[in-house]
């Protein structure tokens, strides 16, 4: 149907072999996440999967198997970003078991509808999105330095960052500040200025490493499970109108394996794609002293683990 066609968006079709690669995928059992694994692991690469649940990582991975994966090379590490201390302890694991790693995507992602604070001290929301991903790139980044491919980190944004100016350091864990998608929208802010400020870095240190940021699109996955599409008295209609104008989490997932495998961007890093294309992000994420602030803020309130 034309209409559902349109809104697939660009799909990516590069035939590219994966073999001896090695890959790790946040929000891995599930929606978009799932989808990267499943292509990525048909390519051939050893992907890791990070989850917050056993039985549900589990169940994915015997999915996967049966729509033609090779679950020998499917691994569970259990890592949730509400704490410091698993993804410390989840990072070290695959350390423990890999010298190299060569694509690493910040996928997992949460949309919270009320106010809480992580055993940590910060918003779920800005830990789990931005905080948690930034202190697993961080442990993970010298292993992701002896790719011999280059190494790529793909941080998932969002087109809800164009509605964010600045971020204010001091009410990013202040109730009264909350709101669900403004909070969203400013981790998803951050995870682009984290790729911008990061990128610099490492052409300091000539570091061959890339890490861009994308949109993968509006895409129906259980990420608005808490939101109005969960709301009973209009589920059916929701539930039709998405499965026709929302991206699947395939789909969805399109633009992330572009940013990690596609030849045509290799050495490209510090920007920001939308449906397999180089894209504009908004002015106020192309600031440098912004990008810079948020990476020392973010390194001292993580610095204790790494």
């Amino acid at each position: 149907m034309g209409i559902r066609k349109f809104f697939k968006g660009e799909q990516f079709t590069e035939k590219i072999c994966l073999e001896n690669y090695v890959a790790v995928v946040t929000g891995a059992n599930i929606g978009i996440g799932f989808e990267v694994v499943k292509e990525l692991n048909l390519r051939k690469a050893k992907v890791y999967m990070l989850c917050r649940n056993e039985k549900n990582a589990l169940d994915a991975i015997k999915l996967l198997a049966n729509l033609g994966c090779d679950s020998s090379r499917l691994f569970f590490i259990k890592c949730d970003f509400q704490s410091f201390e698993s993804v410390k302890n989840a990072a070290n694991e695959i350390l423990r078991l890999e010298t190299r790693i060569d694509i690493l995507v910040n996928n997992a992602a949460v949309l919270m509808t009320k106010f809480e604070l992580t055993n940590d001290g910060f918003e779920k929301t800005w830990q789990t999105n931005h905080l948690g991903p930034f202190l697993l790139t961080e442990i993970l980044l010298p292993a992701i330095k002896k790719s011999e491919n280059g190494g790529r980190i793909v941080n998932v944004s969002a087109l809800i960052h164009e509605k964010v100016e600045k971020l204010d350091f001091d009410k990013i864990n202040d109730e009264n500040h909350f709101g669900d998608w403004k909070s969203y929208g400013e981790s998803k802010f951050a995870n682009i200025l984290h790729a911008r400020q990061l990128t610099r870095r490492l052409k300091e240190s000539n570091s061959s490493v890339t890490i861009n940021s994308l949109h993968p699109g509006i895409v129906n996955t259980d990420l608005l499970r808490n939101t109005f599409w969960a709301k009973p008295v209009i589920i059916s209609i929701a539930r039709f109108l998405a499965n026709i104008f929302l991206k699947t989490p395939l789909d969805g997932a399109q633009t992330i394996l572009y940013v990690a495998l596609s030849k045509n961007i290799e050495g490209v890093s510090g920007k920001y794609f939308v449906d397999c294309k180089l894209a504009n992000e908004s002015e106020f994420a192309k600031n440098d002293q912004a990008s810079e602030e948020l990476y020392n803020y973010s390194i001292d309130k993580i610095s204790k683990f790494l």
